[in-house]
């Protein structure tokens, strides 16, 4: 029993015991009503019957009479899937262009019923329109969709297999009594969330290549691999002339492509943008609280430990990974060799005295 039916059997009783006693006042009294609300009730009781004893809400019972029409309401609602970042009145103005009369008032009230007032509201309204239907997104609504959702481009990197694209990034840890500020030089295979970290008391473009060149590339090699793609940021210490810089160097060197990111853009490398997360939340964060470090070795020491855990027991629930260790996706998506066409040896002819 809902609360409307209890309130409509309360009054339903209030009208039998006066009915019963003869005594308006004394069932007032007793059900806990006045006399005022008696008469009200037994009134709406009388001209509408059962549904009288409900509770009414006053007001317009339908939608407002100034409530736009409901083709209006369509083509703001189809106004804000195109543009989610126009306001009421850039919205008004441009529908008047197109014939359609409505204030700013109007699209706002709209947009209110839709629970779409706010710009992130209608920026995830298309998101979702998005993943619901296949349709063709514009360049601006991709701009935006990049701008105000950091996982969106990293959401369309494809690695294919291990070593198809791997990740690097300089991220500043914090600073060392006696030392100074330390960096961490990280690089994440994005097929299999397999990941080296390496810290440096500065970042330098000889950093770079020595966590590639003792960490990264070694354990491809151990699985008979290789790196087909780098992906940077646009930092001193990853990009520079061709001819003279030492990371550039060094990949045209090992064979290996190298891409970087849109300039002041850094979150589109959202896989080890997360890496970076994930290490600050459950290591540094703690290991800072539990540990007095006073040298990089000491802190090197301890992280190898977590990586340890991080590539051999941590599950992951990322794109592609349910719930696999990074250490299993790493070997699993590692590309086949093709097989080599064994070449056929000429038939050989038989020896003519063998044969007399």
């Amino acid at each position: 029993m809902t609360t409307m039916d209890k309130i409509a059997r309360r009054k339903l009783s209030l009208l039998d015991l006066a009915s019963e006693l003869s005594n308006v006042s004394r069932a007032c009294k007793v059900i806990g009503y006045s006399r005022q609300q008696f008469y009200e009730i037994r009134r709406n009781f009388q001209t509408y019957g059962a549904d009288g004893l409900l509770d009414r809400v006053p007001g317009a019972k339908g939608p407002h009479p100034n409530r736009v029409a409901p083709e209006i309401e369509t083509a703001i609602l189809d106004h804000a899937l195109q543009h989610p970042c126009h306001g009421s009145t850039r919205v008004e103005q441009e529908l008047r262009l197109k014939g359609i009369a409505v204030s700013s008032g109007g699209v706002r009230g709209v947009w209110q019923r839709h629970n779409l007032l706010t710009k992130h509201e209608r920026l995830l309204r298309l998101e979702k329109a998005t993943a619901e239907r296949q349709i063709e997104l514009k360049e601006d609504q991709i701009r935006l969709l990049e701008r105000f959702s950091p996982e969106f481009r990293e959401r369309h990197i494809e690695a294919p297999h291990t070593g198809a694209l791997v990740a690097v990034d300089t991220f500043f840890v914090g600073a060392l009594k006696g030392v100074g500020k330390v960096y961490l030089q990280t690089a994440i295979d994005c097929h299999s969330r397999y990941a080296w970290a390496r810290l440096y008391p500065s970042k330098l473009p000889l950093t770079a290549v020595h966590t590639m060149n003792h960490d990264v590339i070694p354990t491809f090699e151990d699985h008979n691999a290789r790196i087909e793609v780098v992906l940077s940021d646009n930092g001193r210490e990853f990009c520079g002339r061709h001819d003279q810089h030492p990371y550039e160097l060094f990949l045209q060197l090992e064979d290996i492509e190298h891409r970087t990111t849109r300039v002041k853009r850094p979150q589109s490398n959202g896989i080890v943008e997360r890496f970076h997360r994930t290490l600050l939340d459950e290591h540094f964060r703690v290991e800072g609280r539990r540990t007095w470090f006073e040298t990089i070795d000491e802190m090197q020491k301890v992280l190898d430990e977590y990586l340890v855990t991080y590539n051999t027991k941590r599950p992951h629930q990322g794109r592609g990974m349910n719930g696999r260790t990074p250490i299993t996706a790493f070997k699993a998506g590692l590309p086949k060799p093709t097989p080599q066409k064994k070449e056929k040896s000429p038939p050989q002819k038989p020896d003519k005295q063998l044969a007399a």
